[in-house]
């Protein structure tokens, strides 16, 4: 235990990495130990339509697996095809004798005080694992809920791809009706083996007063392909999200897209960053912001290490308020001659010319503008199943109301 307290000393007095500090100590660290649930019913309508919203389908129906966390318990956890695992993350640290061989091996537990915390303070989290050569039929659903006023939730995940297999995974994240605040730390290692694929959607609809601190490195091996889809456009206090992608095998790929919304009060601090350091290596990282009054920092670093290497990243952003901010910190970082990389960043607000271009053939204000801000969220992310698809537009559709 005394080692582990080291670790979190020298992990909090470490600079924050990014963005502002928060303070641990405000938040509460127990809460009730909640029943499992075999069939995920018991909930309300209401909290059913939470689900929904992040992707999470509670009759398990078009899904692989589904694993529910509530708070620090999970509540469910089922399968529904051979070779694909799923667990809890306490019930795989015991089967497989702590998974030295990946158990903070991608991200380093002294990264920050968060990591630390999620170490020190380990509330579960979620276990999935592809065997070789399986393709999953159907995506597996994991949905990580806060239910009690004021706690912290501190979740360790892993996801391992096994060589020549594929994987679509939604993470759904949402609160109870009416919950507002809460901190949600999220440590998450994925390791995606020679060959394979792996697809993974993240939703996020929190409370206004929730911090979220999530915390992930993704281990790319030759000729595997890793897709990212991170969408938030509910209000939430403040989110720090800079995932880190290595390509270590030749012919990795990856794609990380962003669909976010800040409304008044809330701060988004969210990037990523692609390691290229092997031939053949591509990368992508799209994103897409707007501001309804609060404050965006879109982020994106590519670091080529061999020749040939090739990437692109691309930041735009819309304000649609007086109030709040974007920042778009594009950064190209080549360690050696020959890499081919570039970026384009815009920011800017919905120009009258539009707006009346529109009018002029028959729409009003509010739906000229509504259709501007439907295409320029109109990002095809590729690697996604259509029903998947079809999720994200659907609540893209039904956010306009908010965001307008």
């Amino acid at each position: 235990m005394s080692e582990i307290k080291g670790k979190a000393e020298a992990a909090a007095s470490k600079k924050a990495l990014y963005g502002s500090d928060i303070d641990l100590s405000t938040f509460k660290g127990d809460t009730l130990v909640h029943d499992y649930n075999p069939d995920m019913s018991g909930f309300s309508q209401e909290e059913r339509r939470n689900f929904a919203e992040v992707g999470i389908v509670t009759s398990g129906e078009e899904r692989s697996g589904s694993f529910l966390l509530m708070d620090h318990s999970p509540v469910h956890c089922s399968i529904g095809q051979e070779g694909v695992e799923l667990l809890s993350m306490a019930d795989a640290l015991e089967r497989y004798d702590g998974l030295k061989e990946y158990w903070w091996k991608a991200v380093d537990v002294e990264t920050d005080k968060y990591t630390a915390q999620a170490e020190i303070d380990f509330n579960n989290g979620y276990f999935v694992r592809v065997e070789a050569g399986v393709k999953a039929t159907f995506p597996v659903q994991a949905c990580l809920y806060i239910g009690k006023e004021g706690i912290a939730q501190n979740v360790h995940n892993m996801i391992i791809v096994e060589e020549g297999s594929e994987l679509h995974l939604i993470t759904g994240c949402t609160t109870a009706p009416h919950l507002e605040k809460g901190l949600h730390i999220g440590v998450s290692e994925i390791y995606v083996k020679k060959g394979a694929t792996l697809t993974s959607t993240m939703i996020h609809n929190w409370g206004e007063e929730v911090v979220v601190r999530p915390r992930t490195v993704v281990v790319v091996e030759e000729g595997a392909t890793f897709m990212s889809n991170y969408v938030c456009m509910k209000p939430v206090r403040s989110v720090q999200m800079y995932p880190v992608v290595r390509l270590l095998g030749k012919n990795a790929v990856t794609r990380l897209n962003s669909i976010l919304v800040a409304t008044r009060g809330s701060e988004m601090d969210v990037g990523g960053s692609v390691s290229l350091e092997a031939t053949g290596t591509r990368a992508e990282i799209i994103s897409r912001t707007i501001s309804t009054g609060g404050n965006i920092i879109a982020r994106g670093q590519l670091i080529g290490y061999e020749p040939g290497v090739k990437a692109h990243l691309e930041c735009n952003g819309l304000m649609l308020s007086e109030e709040g901010s974007i920042r778009a910190i594009p950064e190209l970082d080549a360690r050696v001659a020959g890499v081919e990389m570039s970026h384009e960043a815009a920011v800017g607000k919905i120009s009258q010319e539009q707006i009346e271009y529109l009018m002029a053939r028959g729409l009003n204000e509010e739906d000229a503008t509504a259709l501007i801000v439907r295409g320029f969220l109109n990002v095809k992310m590729e690697g996604l199943p259509e029903e998947l698809q079809r999720e994200i537009d659907k609540i893209i559709s039904e956010s306009e109301k908010s965001i307008l």
